[in-house]
């Protein structure tokens, strides 16, 4: 049986990519990092499995939604 994936807040997020926060939401934006899950109204996270494939290589990372919405 596989474990439930974590949501991870801003803070940590940031401390495991390296990444300002302006360049997180850049790259968000752009398609290349992944994007935010909605936890409640006034709070979003991230999935840690998408975390770390980001950082297993971040150059190859794409996210789908982004580019369906870009080509439809």
């Amino acid at each position: 049986m596989t474990e439930p994936d974590k949501i991870l807040r801003i803070r940590t997020v940031l401390d495991r990519s390296g990444l300002s926060r302006s360049t997180l939401y850049r790259k968000m934006k752009d398609g290349t990092f992944p994007r935010q899950v909605k936890i409640s109204d006034y709070c979003s996270g991230w999935r840690e499995s998408e975390i770390n494939r980001w950082i297993a290589d971040p150059p190859a990372y794409h996210c789908e939604e982004v580019e369906t919405e870009l080509k439809g």
